[in-house]
């Protein structure tokens, strides 16, 4: 009897150790470097978290190439990260808020645009680093992350795909890391350039021209004539490249980052600074376990990277709690490529990138166009009873651009795919990708390498208070503003041509046909698994199966769209704004001019409109007078107020600037 007492009690003695110990995947320290005030009543600490990854866990398996990685004494897998967090001076101020603001390609709004209306608040900021291929420099936040190796210890191989173009005229090397989509980790398995293709055309549709592999070499010749000196990150052409063509080169790439690890540990440094008293080494979490809800948001490649986040389940923690209560993923049409074998995150749809592939709806959904099993971004998330409340906000250039039709009605473009109850979806008719600077000029500001003007339209205004709607329905469970956007069953979804669209022909400016960029059914071969876009690559170029039919919205006699949450500047226009604007020079001429909208201003009087035949009514025949024009601005703000997508600081900042203004004056 005594016997039994005494193993019941050391069992019991086990239980409650093994109980309290940490979760294995975790962050195991956190180091503050810097600290600073901010305005006198903000704190901004600096530093790195330490944490660490057991592939055994269910929760981690998914991280793509994780059993790959070396290991540390307790079998688990190291990573350390940056982070940035802002909070007030004094805790009985903090709200028990925590806004997490994901890193675009390693910036961070904190670094450079806090929230001063969150801060008041009293919420706390926080962002971290996830994108294991961003180079470490001042400012960024960034993430270190082990290469994956064979079991023998020899390296992982894979087929690689770099385009080159829009070169300067002489210059004979180019830089496999260059833009967006560089290749920066992706080192040749070889320099023996037999091994490799590389290859010119003059369009996207063009003949495929292979150059002989004697004539080019991974080699720098700016100083040193051909072959130059040995260089992996860099291609040198005998005879120099042409500006006018675009250069492919394929190669077999070595020592893969496990990138997807950019996932779990946004997921544990989040958790870490929500519920944690203090890290294994005994260092106070700052924040005190004072935040009782957690928010996120993501702009961008940062709001692909929130689905990504929720698609693969990391919105539970180890512990099975919930990490984010609420996300706003804005204008974010697709996955982020990070969780497979040679992923470049920092990507931006480009012909043969990955990114489209992977599940594109909240609720689930069948593709039966290309062949994918059932499912939704809320699939993991719903099955653990850990999914967020959630917005997507977008706008035009999201239609044209970055390939948000199927988001909405499916490969197919067929039927509208219903949202689930925990999302809202919003659309801001007539804007560039992230929304213009603002303001009522009556002077167009050049499009820069695009050959129509900037478009001003903004969304700033409707995106504070979609976040305080966000946060209200977190923290309050007020309801926000019922869903606003282009719908098939209401005739808002069109083909993407002029005479569908009821697109005006302007004098002098081009219409919209042939301005979208395709949706192309790519077979990345057998080892990619499509629906997560996890696993490998292992055909490049991949084959191009179909093309995914996508819609725009519907637009008006003036060219704007007539769907969505308009804003002031949309409700009372100066002009037509577009999501779409075309190139003015280079390999693109012609075609869309990357993610930037335009702008095309109406006259000004009815002579001017009748001498160059434009069909849209002038600014004088619109408004009348300045005075004109600035009561339809006030009717336009007010109406936003009062729908919940206007502030009424902002409301009365607008009409101050349309008084201001030099229309009709």
């Amino acid at each position: 009897m005594a016997i039994t007492k005494i193993k019941s009690t050391c069992l019991l003695a086990l239980v409650v150790f093994f109980v309290s110990l940490p979760a294995d995947a975790r962050v195991v320290r956190i180091e503050i470097q810097q600290r600073e005030t901010l305005r006198g009543e903000y704190q901004k600490l600096t530093g790195r978290a330490f944490g660490e990854l057991d592939p055994g866990n269910p929760l981690n398996a998914i991280v793509n190439d994780l059993a790959l990685a070396p290991r540390n004494a307790r079998g688990n897998v190291e990573y350390s990260a940056t982070f940035t967090l802002i909070l007030p001076g004094e805790p009985a101020k903090l709200s028990g808020v925590l806004l997490y603001e994901v890193p675009n390609r390693g910036n961070s709004p904190l670094n450079f645009r806090p929230d001063t209306d969150a801060l008041g608040a009293g919420h706390v900021l926080l962002s971290s680093g996830w994108q294991g291929d961003v180079e470490s420099r001042q400012g960024l936040e960034t993430i270190t992350v082990p290469v994956a190796h064979n079991a023998d210890g020899s390296s992982v191989t894979g087929p690689v795909l770099a385009r080159l173009s829009d070169l300067p005229a002489g210059a004979n090397t180019a830089s496999l890391a260059s833009g967006y989509g560089g290749l920066r980790y992706q080192r040749p398995a070889t320099l023996d350039t037999s091994k490799a293709l590389l290859t010119k055309q003059a369009s996207d549709d063009g003949q495929i021209v292979p150059i002989p592999s004697t004539d080019w070499a991974f080699a720098d010749c700016t100083t040193t004539p051909f072959p130059g000196e040995p260089d992996p990150t860099k291609v040198c052409l005998k005879g120099g490249f042409d500006p006018g063509l675009l250069y492919q080169v394929v190669y077999t790439a070595k020592d893969p980052l496990v990138l997807g690890m950019g996932l779990a540990a946004t997921r544990d440094i989040v958790s870490f600074f929500r519920y944690a008293e203090k890290d294994d080494a005994g260092n106070a979490n700052p924040l005190g376990r004072r935040i009782r809800y957690a928010v996120a948001f993501g702009t961008s490649q940062s709001g692909n990277f929130i689905k990504t986040f929720l698609n693969l389940g990391f919105n539970e923690d180890e512990a099975k709690r919930i990490v984010w209560d609420g996300a706003d993923s804005n204008i974010a049409g697709r996955q982020t490529p990070i969780n497979f074998r040679f992923a470049i995150p920092g990507g931006a749809v480009s012909l043969y990138e990955p990114g489209s592939e992977g599940v594109l709806w909240w609720s689930d959904y069948q593709d039966e166009e290309r062949q994918r099993p059932a499912a939704g971004l809320l699939d993991r998330c719903r099955a653990t009873h850990t999914c967020p409340k959630i917005m997507e906000t977008f706008g035009s250039t999201e239609f044209w651009g970055l390939r948000m039709s199927p988001d909405l009605v499916g490969t197919r473009a067929d039927r509208d795919i219903p949202l689930p109850p925990e999302v809202r979806r919003y659309y801001f008719p007539g804007v560039t990708h992230g929304g213009g600077r603002g303001g009522f000029e009556t002077k167009p500001q050049p499009g820069g390498s695009c050959a129509l003007a900037a478009n001003p339209n903004s969304t700033a205004e409707s995106m504070r208070a979609l976040e305080r709607a966000l946060i209200d329905w977190v923290v309050k469970d007020t309801l926000p503003p019922a869903s606003r956007y282009p719908r098939l069953d209401d005739g808002d979804l069109v083909l993407p041509q002029h005479a569908g669209m009821g697109f005006p022909a302007i004098p002098g400016a081009p219409l919209p046909d042939n301005m979208i960029n395709p949706f192309f059914d790519y077979d990345f071969g057998p080892d990619f698994h499509y629906n997560d876009m996890s696993g490998a690559i292992s055909r490049q170029l991949p084959l191009i199966r179909g093309v995914i039919p996508m819609l725009v919205p519907r637009t008006d006699a003036d060219g704007n769209e007539t769907s969505g949450i308009p804003s002031v500047l949309h409700q009372a226009p100066l002009g037509t704004y577009l999501g779409w604007n075309v190139t003015a020079s280079g390999y693109r001429k012609g075609r869309a001019c990357g993610f930037i909208g335009g702008f095309i201003p109406f006259a000004r009087t009815k002579a001017e409109r009748l001498a160059s035949g434009d069909p849209r009514p002038s600014l004088e025949e619109r408004y009348g007078s300045h005075e004109g024009y600035v009561a339809k601005v006030k009717e336009a703000a007010r109406r936003l107020v009062e729908q919940r997508f206007l502030l009424e600081g902002d409301a009365d900042r607008l009409v101050r600037e349309a008084e201001a203004s030099d229309v009709l004056r």
